[in-house]
């Protein structure tokens, strides 16, 4: 079945109405038909139809056995650390998400469970960096801000070897473009927010597991915890997955020519997109997804924080946001926004320069976006001999 169709067919019609859109059930709780007697509904904290048609959406479209729906990317986030008790350990990519980061050393530290960082596009420093006490291998691919790419089959099988859950941050890609589960993931997450609601009007986590029991624990720390997604926003992220597909393949398209501009600018170093073939994981992107998303990030050749927000400031079309994934492109400046909860020093080390610029391409014209960059870019003050 191609993708689309998939999608699109992932979303059941009303049972009761025949309604081709799912209904929005704005309810608290469910009559019972005795104590304990009900439809398999009876509080919405624990289940609602809304919600449950999305978490069988995302279980489907990620090849999952169940899927799960949270308030937020790092409600889920938080869901996921939750199956580790104190004196686990987390092996983490190195330049992983800022919000990700300050849950593991702000929140989940003090509890005794503790979180390593690796360039795990590396895999002779994956296989070194993993202890006894290692519980989860985490990893997103692409990385954000610098889109490595992690080799998820490889690590999934050393993450078997030595008894670790594998879990993949699979929101750069979505399942449009890539399926953690099918190379071997335990547990896959997204933030909603991004590509499957795709239009910036929500806030949502999802997550799918491969088996039964992570399915059990992950829903027992759902309903325990009650950061679950409403069922307004569970209908909005469903109306936004049946355009995935559309939306990614034209913004993929774009996202590789406003990257081969990119290259060919006097002012810009390095240019961090997996569809060059110049960059470190591109084979292994095109291997493992079906395209090389729509994100790309670059440094300028002085790196400056003055001249990287110097840019972002003057950008039109690219709006100066947080988040991705959207119709409409945007800019940050990861080190002073995204990852500004990440020290300096970490930063540095993980490849998120003081002048490094992240793009998200949206679905307007490519030759509109490239001259949008070029107007930027002439507002900033360059050194003579850097563009040389």
């Amino acid at each position: 079945m191609q993708e689309t169709t998939n999608i699109l067919h992932s979303i059941p019609t009303d049972p009761l109405t025949g309604a081709l859109s799912v209904p929005i059930y704005q309810t608290s709780t469910f009559q019972q038909e005795a104590p304990g007697v009900n439809k398999g509904f009876d509080y919405s904290r624990s289940n609602n139809p809304t919600r449950k048609a999305l978490e069988d959406c995302i279980a489907q479209l990620e090849n999952g056995i169940a899927g799960f729906a949270f308030a937020s990317g790092l409600a889920a986030v938080d869901a996921v650390i939750k199956l580790c008790q104190s004196g686990d350990e987390i092996l983490a990519v190195d330049d992983i998400y800022g919000g990700t980061f300050r849950s593991f050393e702000k929140l989940y530290k003090k509890f005794g469970i503790t979180a390593r960082y690796v360039d795990t596009s590396d895999l002779d420093a994956v296989h070194q960096a993993i202890r006894r006490k290692t519980k989860i291998i985490w990893l997103e691919t692409p990385t954000n801000p610098t889109l490595k790419i992690s080799d998820i089959q490889a690590i999934a099988e050393i993450a078997k070897v030595h008894g670790c859950l594998l879990v993949v941050d699979n929101t750069f890609a979505s399942p449009a473009l890539q399926k953690p589960l099918d190379l071997g993931a335990d547990i896959v997450l997204h933030s909603g927010t991004k590509y499957l609601a795709g239009h910036s009007d929500v806030i949502a986590g999802l997550i799918a597991v491969k088996t039964q029991e992570l399915a059990d624990e992950i829903k027992f720390i759902q309903n325990a915890t009650g950061s679950i997604l409403g069922p307004w926003d569970s209908w909005l992220t469903l109306r936004g997955i049946q355009t995935l597909e559309l939306r990614i393949e034209k913004q993929c398209r774009t996202a590789l020519e406003v990257a081969r501009h990119l290259v060919s600018l006097d002012a810009v170093d390095q240019v961090n997109y997996p569809g060059l073939f110049f960059h470190p994981n591109h084979e292994l992107a095109g291997k493992q997804q079906k395209q090389y998303g729509a994100v790309i990030s670059f440094s300028f050749k002085e790196d400056s924080k003055e001249i990287a927000e110097t840019f972002v400031c003057n950008t039109k079309l690219f709006k100066l946001a947080e988040s991705l994934g959207g119709v409409k492109s945007l800019c940050c400046h990861p080190a002073s926004m995204t990852h500004k909860g990440t020290p300096a020093e970490t930063r540095q080390k993980a490849g998120i320069s003081d002048s490094l610029v992240r793009l998200s391409i949206g679905l307007e014209a490519p030759e509109d976006l490239i001259n949008d960059l070029d107007e930027a870019i002439k507002k900033i003050k360059v050194e003579p001999e850097l563009v040389q």
